[in-house]
């Protein structure tokens, strides 16, 4: 499924196939978290901004209309008419960070709907069930999210239940790919590498979870307050352990910046809400750096968002036409903000393998890694 095509120093460049379409890593996942983007565009829409995985998530599509819904009209593919890859994520992260009282068990998690506060309950077998519904690509296991900062004696206690769910996560999406009427009975199964902080508990929580031969290993419980230098940290030591013949995904990173540091530990997949909402909120992403629209020096400014950008909003539309439509609050202004920024991020993940293809990762991530991040 996945093949490692070549490194350059310990970023990775490969393809992971899958029975929807091939990936060529590393890739980003654009977030359709209720199975679209926000800002108003459609699957169309990421087929033409180099989109190669679309990541839709369990608990709230579960929510709302409900994975039994889908499920009777066909699943997410046919629902959202993208047909490509979908990932879904476990919801996991949503119980543990929407949901106000929860009660963690053995068998799962009960919580409140953070929607009508209805009372719901989610364990490893009910999280493949509702991703079995929804028919995605890869469906992620049911994992506990610890909060940072955790006691170490917690977070140890919570990487061995998630390996325990993994178990039956297992066990259940093999029963039910074996269905006769499963939506996709090649659906893949990723685990998620947990263990906060705790250099020693993430890399035993590897060691564990690779020997279940699993489709891909996530890194989860990043990327949520912890400064930056501990997260790449965490990163140069978990990746040497992960199977090398395996797709690893660092679960909601992030920034350009921090792309291109976790490339270069051996990361191939990525997903983040952060170019989309940020272009809500006129955080435009460019070659140059990052510009806020909301700046009064934008009123009339006739050049496009990015001048080394050639998406079809940079091609045709003004920073000052945006601006004005982001402040007027009209949909068109968010759609254009959005399609630029997730082009943006597709591109730079073109342009990351290219470095790899031609062994300069290292001249490319020494222009770029804070340039991109850097606010003009």
């Amino acid at each position: 499924m996945f093949t490692l095509m070549k490194t350059d120093g310990l970023a990775r460049r490969g393809t992971f196939k899958t029975v929807h379409g091939t990936v060529e890593t590393p890739a980003f996942q654009n977030v359709a978290t209720c199975g679209a983007i926000k800002g108003g565009l459609s699957s169309f829409d990421l087929k033409d901004i180099g989109c190669q995985v679309q990541l839709c998530n369990t608990y709230h599509l579960h929510i709302r209309p409900g994975d039994e819904i889908i499920r009777d009209l066909g699943g997410l593919h046919k629902f959202t008419c993208w047909d490509g890859p979908i990932l879904t994520d476990s919801g996991g992260f949503q119980v543990f960070s929407l949901a106000k009282l929860r009660e963690i068990t053995e068998e799962g998690v009960e919580f409140n709907s953070h929607v009508d506060g209805k009372r719901i309950f989610i364990g490893p077998e009910e999280s493949m069930q509702i991703q079995s519904n929804l028919g995605s690509t890869i469906a992620m296991a049911f994992d506990e999210c610890v909060e940072n900062p955790a006691t170490y004696e917690y977070a140890k206690e919570s990487c061995e239940r998630t390996t325990r769910w993994l178990l039956r996560c297992k066990e259940e999406i093999h029963r039910l790919n074996a269905l006769s009427d499963a939506i996709n009975p090649n659906q893949m199964l990723f685990g998620i590498n947990q263990g906060s902080t705790f250099d020693d508990l993430r890399m035993r929580h590897m060691e564990e979870i690779a020997k279940l031969d699993l489709d891909g290993y996530a890194i989860g419980g990043l990327a949520v307050g912890e400064p930056k230098e501990e997260m790449y940290q965490i990163l140069s030591a978990v990746c040497p352990i992960a199977p090398k013949d395996k797709i690893r995904y660092l679960m909601g990173v992030g920034t350009p910046g921090n792309i291109i540091e976790a490339v270069g530990r051996g990361i191939d997949l990525f997903d983040c809400v952060m170019p989309s909402r940020n272009a809500r909120h006129g955080h435009i992403f460019t070659w140059d750096g990052i510009i806020n629209l909301s700046n009064a020096k934008y009123e009339r400014d006739e050049q496009p968002l990015d001048l080394k950008c050639d998406c079809h909003v940079c091609q045709n539309y003004s920073r000052a036409y945006i601006k004005h439509l982001l402040k007027a609050k009209e949909v068109l202004g968010l759609r254009l903000a959005v399609m630029h920024n997730l082009y943006f991020y597709n591109k730079l993940m073109e342009e990351i393998r290219l470095a790899i293809d031609e062994n300069r990762f290292t001249e490319f991530h020494d222009k770029y890694v804070e340039l991109l991040d850097t606010r003009i």
